[in-house]
């Protein structure tokens, strides 16, 4: 059998929330096909988690060493929200391994982790973006300016951040400035973005061999003042509609155009596109690449919802890479 790898982990914030991803997706993939190992990431320590035990990774050939014997990943399947496996350098490593993994490409997962560059490069294709300022760590800058091009209220964001860190809805002049404060102690860029009143929509999209499906889409209601951090992880802090309360018209658009990202992207795997609705006018978001997968996370959800399985979903994306 096939030795698989669920990395998850990594450098961010998000580490606890990928951890969770990777225990569950460890669970949903099928043992009696597969070796399934849960490799965790930190910085510098890569090590393999058997239990209460931990085998270091040997980086020079994606390996580990158990009882005296070698064994050598013949796959990956990331699930680290951040970085360094949502920005493309994960699958860099492993491209320079000859190991297929089930999700984006370097340059898929690069786009899209930056957000300013990956709303640009869509509306260069037609794609509605909310209005936007960036601003780089160190620059000039002038708050009534921003103001004068988002209005108010805006999002103050990380440019290259997951999971709502460092966000904060800015309804008056005087809150910018810690604003962009608690965002540039997160990333170096910040994205200040116009507020868009309407209903906030999520789909998933799934392509391996002759699997195409866009998923059921989610109809996003928090409790909080937006879909924070704590009402993406914590299900009493957001209600969470499947499917959406919308037209069937409006349906097959959100499916259509999450499709035609995925394919301009030229995504692989699973990823999520978020939107936000005003009227019938369609503001993407932005587009997750490395989707949460933990059992609370949407994905999981849609996939229930469309009456399947996330090991079958799991099995076709594995299968697919290495028959390839």
């Amino acid at each position: 059998m096939k030795n698989i790898a669920i990395i998850a982990g990594g450098n961010s914030s998000e580490y606890e929330v990928s951890m969770k991803s990777g225990k569950n997706i460890y669970d949903e993939v099928d043992e009696t096909r597969y070796n399934k190992y849960l490799v965790v990431l930190k910085e510098r320590d890569w090590h393999v988690e058997i239990g209460e035990e931990k085998y270091p990774v040997d980086k020079n050939d994606f390996s580990f060493t158990r009882n005296g014997e070698k064994i050598l990943f013949d796959f990956a399947y990331i699930t680290i929200h951040g970085v360094p496996g949502e920005n493309g350098l994960l699958q860099g490593y492993l491209d320079m391994m000859g190991v297929p993994y089930g999700c984006c490409n370097v340059l898929a997962s690069a786009l899209t982790f930056d957000k300013h560059t990956c709303n640009t490069y869509l509306k260069s294709y037609g794609v509605n973006v909310a209005d936007s300022v960036m601003l780089m760590r160190g620059m000039a800058y002038d708050v009534n300016e921003i103001i004068n091009e988002v209005g108010l209220p805006c999002f103050v964001k990380p440019n290259a951040e997951g999971s709502s860190f460092g966000v904060t809805k800015v309804k008056e002049a005087a809150q910018l400035e810690d604003a962009l404060k608690k965002a540039f102690a997160l990333c170096r860029e910040v994205l200040i973005e116009t507020f868009i009143d309407g209903t906030e929509l999520t789909c998933g999209v799934v392509k391996a061999g002759d699997m195409d499906i866009a998923m059921p889409i989610a109809e996003v209601i928090p409790k909080n003042e937006f879909f924070d951090f704590e009402a993406k992880y914590d299900p009493t802090k957001s209600d969470e509609i499947i499917p959406a309360r919308i037209s069937p018209e409006l349906t097959n658009r959100i499916k259509t155009l999450s499709s035609m990202i995925y394919d301009i992207l030229r995504c692989e795997g699973i990823i999520r596109v978020d939107y936000i609705v005003r009227e019938d006018e369609i503001f993407m978001l932005e587009v997750n690449t490395t989707p949460g997968m933990t059992s609370n996370s949407f994905v999981p959800k849609m996939v229930r919802a469309m009456g399947g399985t996330l090991r079958e979903v799991l099995t076709k994306i594995i299968d697919n890479k290495l028959n390839r």
